[in-house]
């Protein structure tokens, strides 16, 4: 059976919308890849989206690597592995799955890291594994007394731990917290502040911020003006006006492409309604019982989901939408699907 299921309508929106916007060759900075063997039975914390769980118990080296034939047959694709981030894992395991799999795919990798790691250990694993080319950081990690809502980046990413990727110039991947996302001031303060006392580090802010919606920008992109080398991650975001902003005030140069795969493999269009993100998914494609769960899934009847394509379709789109009415070029397009990643994951 198949992993995916690539439909004519599908094929055609790759070949006419994607494919003479894309480059031939490109970089997915963010990519999760897990045996489901490596998951504990419980670990949501709570406040957790149920969505994303709902689209694979796991995600193989070797799904992966399919996933990039099927959707993207006439390009070359370099995936940036690294774990499934969340606190049920088996950060041993799976790191060292990831660490493996780069290694035979000739690929670099990030490295989960839990904050209750010490520095020592954190400094051992990583001089251990050049393969890891910095840290993912996760808010599920943080603290399980601190409520959902009121995650702070140091609980879960630690000014140690920010101090040893300072030292030796890793990547750090951060997914912000709180419920406004990147407009609240707590994020965007402490965003800035991490550039500006930890100048050596690659900072990577991982789906813009979670701003899915307009409202989720806030003041944040006029505060954080100041910073001068933070790259902004556009995995999973379909928001071409985020884009075209973040775009807009950073330029191409800060601007990278990554999937979330396997989540974004899912066949789903984004809509906000009153600032709240809507992911629409055909009818019959998950459980009803799933999706009357969470209040970020909607399903639609056919034939009008007939016309709904991958969710990474719909991401790259909004990318060119948002490239188009900036005038950016295939220079631009290079650097944000390429060349950017290049320079800060060290691919030749």
């Amino acid at each position: 059976m198949a992993l995916l299921d690539v439909k004519p309508y599908d094929r055609w929106y790759y070949e006419t919308v994607l494919k003479p916007f894309l480059p031939k060759k490109f970089i997915d900075c963010h990519a999760h890849i897990w045996l489901k063997e490596f998951h504990n039975e419980s670990g949501m914390r709570e406040g957790s989206q149920l969505w994303p769980r709902m689209v694979a118990d796991e995600n193989s080296i070797e799904d992966l690597n399919e996933t990039n034939r099927l959707l993207f047959p006439e390009n070359e694709v370099i995936s940036v592995p690294y774990s499934d981030a969340i606190a049920s894992i088996d950060l041993t395991k799976s790191n060292a799955y990831v660490a493996q799999s780069a290694i035979k795919n000739g690929v670099p990798a990030l490295y989960l890291a839990h904050p209750k790691q010490s520095a020592e250990e954190l400094e051992r694993i990583m001089l251990a594994n050049p393969v890891f080319k910095g840290l993912k950081v996760y808010l599920q990690f943080a603290p399980s007394y601190i409520p959902a809502d009121e995650i702070r980046i140091y609980d879960f990413l630690t000014h140690e731990h920010l101090a040893l990727a300072n030292k030796h110039k890793w990547v750090v991947q951060l997914h912000i917290a709180r419920p406004k996302r990147l407009a609240d001031p707590v994020n965007y303060i402490q965003l800035l502040e991490i550039e500006q006392k930890y100048p050596d580090l690659q900072l990577l802010v991982a789906h813009l911020g979670r701003a899915y919606a307009n409202e989720d920008l806030g003041d944040a992109l006029e505060y954080l003006k100041h910073t001068e080398k933070t790259v902004w991650d556009f995995t999973a975001n379909t928001n071409d006006y985020v884009m075209e902003k973040v775009l807009e005030r950073f330029g191409s140069d800060r601007f990278i492409y990554g999937t979330d795969f396997p989540i974004f493999r899912m066949k789903a269009r984004r809509t906000v309604e009153n600032g709240f993100y809507i992911n629409e998914v055909p009818e019959g494609e998950f459980p009803r019982s799933a999706i009357e769960s969470d209040k970020h899934m909607r399903e639609i009847a056919f034939p009008e989901a007939e016309k709904i394509t991958f969710f990474i379709y719909e991401e790259i789109n909004a990318c060119r939408m948002a490239c188009e009415r900036l005038g950016l070029g295939k220079a631009d397009v290079e650097k944000i699907f390429w060349s950017n990643s290049a320079r800060i994951f060290d691919v030749k």
